[in-house]
C-alpha cells in the first residue's frame, strides 16, 4: 500500500486512504499503545471528522485511554501530548498535501517515529492484527488557549505589522490569536477555516503559492508576511516588498538569533544550500547535516541537543519546545527583524549561490533503492555522501538525487558558485541516471539554469 511513507501515513481519502484501511491502522496503533493515554486531534480537511472518529472507535477498543484534542494544529497537537505526558499520539492530518489527501502523524513515546515504526504498522494492517480492550475516550476543548497562552510566554512583545496567511488551514484561528496577544498589528489573510483550501495549495514552501501574501504585504505596507501550511508545523515567509524568501536564508536568521545568545549545535536539511552550513560556522555554530524529512531532522535534533533544526520545507524544531512549530518559528524571525531591522536588508546580506529548485522526477514502475545504489556505484570515485539518497560534494558546489519521503518521486538539486562548474556537477551526477531519469531531469531544468549554462559554456 503506497499510503505508507518514511515519516508518516499519508494518502487521497476515500481511494487509498479509505475507512476500512483507517480503522485497521486504528487497531495497528492500538497494539502498539493499549493500556496508555493516547492524544488524538485532526486538521480542517473535509475528511478529517470521519477518520478522526473511526481511529478513536479503533484505539477505544484496544484499551487505550483517548483524549480527543478537537480541531488543532499540529504544533498544538505536539504541546498537548507533551504537557499532558501522553504515551502516544496521532494527528489527521495530510499537512501540506492538498484538499482530496489526509493521513496519520503518528507519536510512539518521546522519540520520533523511525521507517520501522511505519513498516511495523503496515505489516500488522496487511496481516489483520489487533488487541481488545476496554479504553476510554475524554473530550477537551481548553488546550489551544493553554497552548497559546504557554508559547507568548517564550516569545517577546512586538508592535511590528504582520500579514498571517493561514491558507484556510488549521492555523486560521489560532495564528491570528497568539500575534496578537503579543502586541503584532496583524492583518489576517485566508484565516477563515475550509478544508478545500479554496485560496492557495497548503503547501508554502511553494512561491508561486504566496503572490497573494506579497501582494497583501505591499497594500499593508506591513514588515514581513508569515504563511502556514494546512497543519501549522511548516512556515514560509516573504519581506516587506512582498519577495518569497528562501528558507535557506531563513534557517541561517534563525541560527544567527540563537548563536548571538549562546553557541551550539544547528541542525541543517540535506537539501539547504551550502550557504547554511558556512554562515553557521561564521556565526560560531556547529552545523550538521540531516535528511530530508522532518522525523529524520527530529532525530538529529534530539540526538545532538541542538539549539534548532531547520528545512527547507519549512520544518523548524526548537529547543524551547522539543518539536517542530510553524507558529513558533514566525514569531522568532518577527522577533530578529524587531531587532535588526529590514527582513529584506538582512536576506540581502546573506550570500547566495547558484542553487536550482527541486527537479521533481517520477519513479512509477522502479525499484527507488536499486536506481539509487547504482547511481552511487558509478559515482564511486566521489565518494558519494549516502544520508539521503546519492549527495556529491565538492568544495564548490554539490549535487543529489533522492526519494521522496511523501511522494512516489525523485528529487533532484545541484549548487555552486559559478553557471560553468554547476554545468559540470549537473553533468557528473546525471551521466549516472538511468536514461529515461536522465532525459526526465534534463527537461525538467528550469530554462533560466539553461540559458545561464548555455552561456557560461559559449
Amino acid at each position: 500500500m503506497k499510503i505508507f511513507h518514511a515519516c508518516d501515513i499519508r494518502g487521497i481519502a476515500g481511494t487509498e486512504l479509505t475507512e476500512e484501511i483507517a480503522y485497521k491502522i486504528g487497531l495497528a496503533v492500538g497494539v502498539k499503545l493499549t493500556g496508555k493515554k493516547v492524544v488524538v486531534g485532526g486538521d480542517v480537511r473535509l475528511s478529517t471528522p470521519t477518520l478522526k472518529n473511526i481511529l478513536i472507535k479503533a484505539l477505544v477498543g484496544s484499551g487505550c485511554d483517548v483524549i480527543d484534542i478537537g480541531t488543532v494544529a499540529t504544533p498544538v497537537f505536539y504541546y498537548a501530548q507533551k504537557v499532558m505526558q501522553a504515551m502516544g499520539g496521532v494527528m489527521v492530518t495530510a499537512s501540506h498535501n492538498p484538499a482530496p489527501y489526509n493521513g496519520f502523524k503518528l507519536v510512539f513515546g518521546d522519540q520520533p517515529v523511525t521507517e520501522d515504526d511505519i513498516l511495523e504498522i503496515k505489516q500488522m494492517v496487511e496481516d489483520n492484527v489487533s488487541v481488545t480492550g476496554k479504553g476510554t475516550v475524554t473530550l477537551t476543548l481548553s488546550i489551544v488557549d493553554e497552548y497559546i497562552a504557554s508559547t507568548a510566554l517564550l516569545a517577546q512583545k512586538s508592535k511590528l505589522r504582520v500579514v498571517v496567511d493561514a491558507g484556510n488551514g488549521a492555523t486560521s484561528q489560532i495564528a491570528p490569536q497568539l500575534f496578537k496577544q503579543l502586541g503584532y498589528d496583524v492583518i489576517e489573510l485566508y484565516c477563515q477555516p475550509d478544508g478545500n483550501f479554496p485560496n492557495r495549495s497548503p503547501n508554502p514552501a511553494l512561491a508561486e503559492n504566496l503572490q497573494g501574501l506579497g501582494e497583501k504585504v505591499r497594500e499593508s505596507r506591513a514588515n514581513l508576511g508569515v504563511a502556514f501550511d494546512g497543519d501549522g508545523d511548516r512556515v514560509a515567509f516573504v519581506d516587506e516588498d512582498g519577495r518569497a524568501v528562501d528558507n535557506d536564508d531563513i534557517i541561517v536568521l534563525i541560527a544567527q538569533y540563537y548563536l548571538e545568545k549562546q553557541p551550539g549545535t544547528i541542525i541543517y536539511d540535506a537539501k539547504c544550500s551550502m550557504v547554511a552550513p558556512e554562515e553557521i560556522s561564521k556565526l560560531g555554530g556547529r552545523p550538521v547535516m540531516a535528511r530530508a524529512g522532518h522525523t529524520f531532522s527530529k532525530a538529529a535534533f534530539i540526538q545532538e541537543k541542538a539549539l534548532f533544526a531547520g528545512e527547507i520545507s519549512g520544518h523548524f524544531f526548537f529547543r524551547e519546545l522539543g518539536y517542530d512549530d510553524g507558529m513558533f518559528a514566525g514569531l522568532k524571525v518577527c522577533e530578529f527583524v524587531s531587532a535588526h531591522g529590514s527582513l529584506a536588508k538582512l536576506v540581502d546580506e546573506i550570500p547566495n549561490y547558484i542553487l536550482t529548485p527541486d527537479i521533481r522526477i517520477t519513479y512509477k514502475g522502479m525499484d527507488k533503492e536499486a536506481v539509487l545504489d547504482a547511481v552511487a556505484e558509478k559515482l564511486a570515485a566521489y565518494k558519494p555522501n549516502r544520508i539521503d539518497g546519492v549527495r556529491i560534494e565538492f568544495q564548490d558546489g554539490w549535487g543529489m538525487i533522492r526519494a521522496s519521503v511523501t511522494e512516489p518521486l525523485f528529487t533532484l538539486r545541484f549548487e555552486s558558485k559559478s553557471a560553468k562548474r554547476l554545468r559540470e556537477i549537473i553533468d557528473t551526477l546525471v551521466c549516472a541516471l538511468p536514461e529515461t531519469i536522465k532525459t526526465a531531469v534534463m527537461n525538467a531544468l528550469p530554462p533560466q539554469y539553461k540559458e545561464d549554462l548555455i552561456q557560461a559554456e559559449l
